[in-house]
């Protein structure tokens, strides 16, 4: 609506704009539905460990034990604690797109300019566009005066979009061939008026922020395979323990012994620590990881990095720096010079004028790159081009003249200076036929190197100024090539991830040339290159072979990039995919991995991610790599150390069932040495330094177990010998005259010292015991104090003793604790070599006789 008077538009009405609010919404996106805390301590409680926590505890009431039932209530109470805490960081990606896309706006409302919150604009609004200002809606161009929008965050492309209002432009995120303006998107330069066309969830990014509600993040392939394994435990021990009490009811007659006999072997054979040790290892790798600056939204993603086959990486940001620099300047015959150096003589009348077509101040990318060559030119008395003297008129880029002059003061005329399209140029300067073809070639060939190409000339005017630039008589003075640079860090990350056998993969929103020189640079391998309506011409199957062998995607738009990744995934492939707008959101979260940059990545990204990189650079996605395969390793090395130690603690707590011995540990005892001497035990692991192979193996396969055979058979082996010995001395003690309470304190002070072997044993497993202790472990040195003040509060503080149904052991018999454990020790060092000479031997076998990998 405009006023007939001014000819000013008089825009909604507030009785209007209320309306509409009403009935179609406010400007955001709705909020993500959370889980209240409440339903997070109902889903714990579902935990199998944790209801044998609870039912030992209720045992113990009714046997009066208030002691020890408090205990295992407060171990019940920690598990609770510690995993609430996992569980409540809940996803925030659309509270992000709601802070992105309500920036303030200023609107006019009956005929009033007026500004008011970005969730207030509604569909039907005319707003005021100005260089710096957040666009609040999609909208129509009304009117435009030199205007350009910053849509990086939408399309991916580093160059600012020229909007002219009332004629065609290029094609936007969309497709439509109109003068639109984006939410989200920034105005670099210029003024305008647009009227609201779309707002929320109608916008563009509502689009992405509603494709990514849609998209439910995967769980990560370790967990699943711990939940797995949890299950299959807990079955087995349940029907173990079914089977326990029903046998110690009918031959022992006590019902509720029997239970509580029960619940003991049922927590010896269920390996609660898995979780615990699992959450503990990604909470300490995401501390670990933050110390080179990259941050962790969920950190099981760092395990699934380690094992990362393909890295699909966005060009703008990403490989390159996000910033326009001047590369090559070219004067009219054909003579080049590279940037870097000092400008030769003649270039530098290039340079100036460049400068002098720029804005004062300027805000636009490519006009910065002008500034930032002139200033390092300058030399010794010398001021930037300009400076000093009064721009007396801009002659703004135009739908029929992609080009803009600027007139200068100079004496009693002026001086023009004027830069574009090196075609528009041509037409400023009237350049020939002849002389436009060798133009035209020296810009493709600029072009062909990855360089966005601009035509420079200069005039010089007495009189007054006209209104149309082209009746100037300008000099054409060259063209100037502009890029926007690699990343120092790129070419060597690039080099580390093929050594680690990684796929990098390019997928780009801009030209294959363009793309082409970015590669080659990166040191990416390769010529093919698929673009976006070469992709959008291929079938799934196409398409799932073609990502086996091509690693450039030009010109692709958003919603290409989600099938890429999801191609990839469908080939076997675990994919990391990296990006920094809002358009790469999706593909971000659909990705086994998604890595944002941080520094100018949106918040979108970073929500979407799993992995944020906080310093912007490729080459900290290689530190994350080497810790995210030194994390599983170590997490092996703990599990199997945890699955060995289960062995025999279930077998000291089967023993006396089956043969007819007083009962050696309670459901205490266990719930002691698996919630707090494991767990303790397992930081250690966690603080092992990485295997020397880390960053020369080839990812592990996706589907590959944490637990394979030989883990397996290495665990047995281990927990087997700690039994034997352990059940020896339970066994044969009685035989010198020690009590029950003696027998009982001296197993389990042996099943400690031999938990402690294990720990040394399993450090390392290319290396021998001498190499692991001298390897430098500040988790070792604390946690092995804190397991001797344990085990001696036990083993001599009365109460304690008492509660655990210890007695006091002379000096001799204290002596055959830490003797077991040395004998597990060396009795492991002997065995370790072989076992892994078989290990080696069995892999070798494997890789000679199987296929090809799934895609990396």
């Amino acid at each position: 609506m405009t006023d007939p008077a001014t000819s000013l538009p008089v825009g909604l009405t507030q009785a209007e704009a209320k309306a509409r609010l009403a009935a179609e919404g406010p400007n955001e996106l709705p909020k993500a539905r959370r889980r209240s805390p409440l339903r997070i301590i109902l889903d714990v409680l579902r935990e199998p460990m944790l209801a044998l926590l609870l039912a030992g505890g209720v045992v113990y009431l009714l046997l009066g034990n208030r002691e020890e039932a408090l205990i295992l209530l407060a171990f019940a109470g920690l598990s609770v604690g510690i995993t609430v805490v996992q569980e409540a960081r809940t996803e925030r990606v659309l509270e992000a797109l709601r802070d992105l896309t309500s920036p303030r706006a200023l609107v006019i409302r009956d005929g009033q300019r007026q500004r008011i919150a970005g969730r207030d604009v509604a569909r039907g609004d005319v707003i005021v566009l100005a260089e710096g200002d957040r666009v609040p809606a999609d909208a129509a161009l009304m009117t435009a005066a030199d205007l350009s929008a910053d849509e990086s965050l939408l399309t991916g492309e580093a160059v600012p979009v020229r909007k002219v209002a009332g004629a065609e432009t290029e094609a936007g995120p969309g497709g439509e061939d109109q003068p639109m303006v984006y939410s989200g998107s920034l105005i670099v330069r210029g003024t305008g008026m647009a009227c609201v066309t779309a707002t929320g969830t109608a916008s563009e990014i509502g689009r992405i922020g509603t494709s990514l509600g849609q998209l439910e993040t995967e769980t990560p392939h370790l967990q699943r395979q711990m939940r797995k394994l949890v299950i299959v435990f807990a079955a087995v021990g349940a029907a173990v323990s079914a089977a326990v009490v029903v046998l110690y009811g009918l031959l022992r007659g006590g019902w509720l012994e029997g239970v509580l006999a029960g619940i003991a072997v049922g927590m010896s054979m269920l390996p609660e620590e898995f979780p615990m040790v699992l959450a503990v290892f990604m909470a300490m790798g995401a501390w670990r990881i933050s110390k080179v600056r990259v941050l962790t939204r969920r950190a099981s993603a760092i395990e699934t990095l380690g094992a990362a086959s393909v890295l699909c990486t966005d060009k703008t940001g990403t490989l390159t720096e996000n910033r326009m620099t001047i590369a090559e300047l070219r004067l009219p015959d054909g003579t080049a010079a590279k940037t870097g150096e000092a400008l030769p003589e003649a270039f530098r009348e290039l340079a100036a004028a460049g400068v002098m077509a720029s804005a004062p101040e300027p805000f636009d990318p490519m006009e910065k790159a002008f500034h930032v060559l002139s200033k390092a030119d300058l030399r010794s008395g010398e001021t930037l081009p300009g400076e000093g003297r009064k721009l007396v008129r801009s002659y703004p880029l135009s739908s029929a003249l992609l080009a803009m002059s600027q007139a200068w003061e100079a004496g009693k005329g002026w001086q023009i200076a004027a830069k574009g399209a090196p075609e528009a140029v041509a037409v400023l300067c009237r350049l020939d036929q002849a002389t436009r073809a060798t133009l035209t070639a020296q810009v493709d060939q600029m072009a062909g190197a990855g360089l966005r190409v601009l035509g420079v000339a200069e005039a010089s005017q007495q009189g007054s100024l006209p209104e149309d630039p082209r009746v100037f008589r300008f000099q054409f003075l060259g063209l100037v090539g502009l890029a926007d640079p690699l990343r120092a860090s790129v070419p060597d990350a690039v080099a580390q991830c093929r050594s680690a056998g990684i796929r990098v993969i390019m997928i780009t929103g801009d030209y294959p040339a363009t793309a082409q020189a970015i590669a080659g640079e990166a040191g990416l391998q390769g010529d093919r290159v698929i673009t976006g309506p070469d992709l959008a011409s291929l079938s799934d199957a196409e398409l799932a072979t073609a990502v086996k062998d091509v690693t450039i995607f030009a010109r692709i738009m958003p919603e290409q990039k989600l099938r890429i990744v999801s191609a990839l995934k469908a080939a076997g492939a675990v994919v990391a995919m990296t990006g920094d707008g809002v358009n790469d959101a999706p593909s971000l979260k659909a990705a086994h991995i998604g890595i944002a940059m941080g520094g100018r990545g949106t918040d979108v990204a970073r929500e979407a991610a799993s992995i944020v990189l906080l310093d912007d650079d490729f080459g900290s996605i290689v530190t994350t790599v080497r810790l995210g395969r030194r994390i599983y390793d170590n997490l092996r090395k703990a599990m199997s150390f945890i699955l060995a130690v289960h062995v025999p603690i279930a077998g000291l707590a089967l023993m006396p069932l089956l043969f007819g011995m007083p009962i050696l540990f309670g459901p205490m005892h266990i719930a002691f040495l698996e919630m707090v001497i494991d767990p303790v035990c397992s930081l250690v692991f966690e603080a092992e330094t990485e295997e020397d192979d880390v960053m020369t193996r080839k990812p592990r396969p996706p589907t590959e177990p944490l637990f394979s055979g030989p883990t397996i058979v290495w665990s047995l082996v281990q927990g087997a010998l700690v039994l034997g010995v352990t059940a020896t001395i339970f066994t044969l003690a009685p035989g010198y005259g020690l009590t029950t309470d003696q027998v009982r304190g001296m197993t389990f002070a042996a099943l400690v010292f031999a938990i402690v072997a294990l720990i040394l044993v399993d450090r390392s497993r290319s290396s021998s015991i001498l190499t692991a202790i001298t390897r430098p472990n500040r988790a070792l040195a604390v946690v092995l104090p804190i397991v001797g003040a344990l085990l001696a509060v036990t083993l001599f503080w009365q109460p304690a003793r008492d509660l655990f149904g210890f007695a006091a052991l002379d000096p001799v018999h204290l002596a055959v604790a830490p003797l077991a454990g040395l004998t597990v020790l060396v009795v492991l060092e002997v065995i370790k070599p072989i076992w892994r000479w078989s290990v080696q031997g069995t892999k070798a076998a494997m890789a000679s006789t199987s296929g090809k990998r799934a895609v990396h």
